[in-house]
């Protein structure tokens, strides 16, 4: 018995592809990217941060994200920190520090206060571990050192706006309304979250040199609070005048006081809103300048 094989036929409609000869990449074809020093002292390269401006937006999100992951309450975290110590505060400072002639209810006051003052303490804490939290990140590819603590108020922010809504519910149901002050709210939290970043940005720098600083923030933070007065003392002459002036250098306290005035239609305390303003813009240069003088050494040390 014999088989035979029959020869496959290839059709002429059809024929075979050819493949196009590979052509040799030359070395100029090939993008080149120099990575040189600054000249001269420049506290802030705007061009550079706008070329990574979504390196920034992905950072801060994935921040948002990772606060909120795996939780039960959610955003309501945010509501629930300044409204547990608005009741502590109503409980143990309610006949001290409150003023019984005030057209604002304590409890409102106190809120009113703790909102911006989380937003600031939060800013700070967190721009102070973001380079440690990302030294993976730093020590791999190059892009502006700050944009790292700045994407640290991302998170902050997320909860400043879920407690605001809060603070607007309250004063609903206290019938106090906004005035055209309200306008200047803006500002005002502009110039918090600026005096923050600058801070948080000099303990971030110095977090990375000397690390006892992890230790250190969220103690000097929670003491920074009962340094504001502005947060739990509605009644000023409780205050007396030496305590009053020596508030005035905390850039926190200028701002919680205007914001409060802005959201309850009082009178603005321009000298309070003058000083911090000079304090905060005194501290961001600081900070960013020795941010900017040390972040060349941050992938050697982390």
């Amino acid at each position: 018995m014999s088989i035979t094989l029959e020869k496959p036929t290839i059709e002429r409609d059809c024929p075979l592809p050819v493949r196009a000869p590979r052509l040799p990449v030359m070395e100029d074809d090939l993008p080149i990217t120099v990575i040189e020093p600054s000249r001269g002292w420049q506290l802030l390269d705007v061009a550079e941060l706008w070329r990574f401006r979504e390196l920034l937006y992905f950072l801060a999100w994935r921040d948002v994200i990772l606060r909120y992951k795996q939780t039960v309450l959610g955003a309501a975290w945010a509501i629930l920190q300044p409204l547990a110590t608005m009741v502590v505060f109503s409980f143990c400072f309610g006949r001290l520090a409150a003023d019984a002639d005030a057209a604002v209810p304590y409890a409102l006051f106190v809120f009113a206060g703790l909102i911006p003052w989380t937003f600031f303490s939060a800013t700070i804490s967190n721009a102070s571990n973001s380079v440690i939290s990302n030294q993976t990140l730093i020590t791999k590819v190059y892009f502006p050192r700050l944009i790292v603590p700045m994407s640290a108020i991302g998170a902050s922010a997320v909860d400043f706006a879920v407690a605001f809504g809060m603070l607007i519910v309250l004063m609903l149901c206290y019938a106090v309304i906004p005035g055209p002050t309200v306008l200047v709210l803006p500002l005002l939290v502009a110039g918090l979250a600026i005096t923050a970043l600058g801070i948080g940005t000099l303990l971030c720098a110095l977090t990375v040199a000397y690390r006892d600083f992890r230790f250190v923030v969220p103690f000097m933070v929670q003491l920074w609070m009962f340094a504001t007065p502005s947060i739990y003392i509605q009644n000023p002459e409780a205050l007396g005048a030496w305590t009053a002036r020596l508030a005035l250098l905390n850039p926190a306290h200028g701002f919680i006081v205007n914001f409060r005035a802005a959201l309850f239609d009082t009178p603005l305390d321009f000298i309070a809103l003058a000083t911090a303003t000079a304090v905060g813009a005194a501290l961001t240069l600081l900070g960013g300048s020795y941010f900017r003088k040390v972040e060349r050494s941050f992938a050697d040390i982390v």
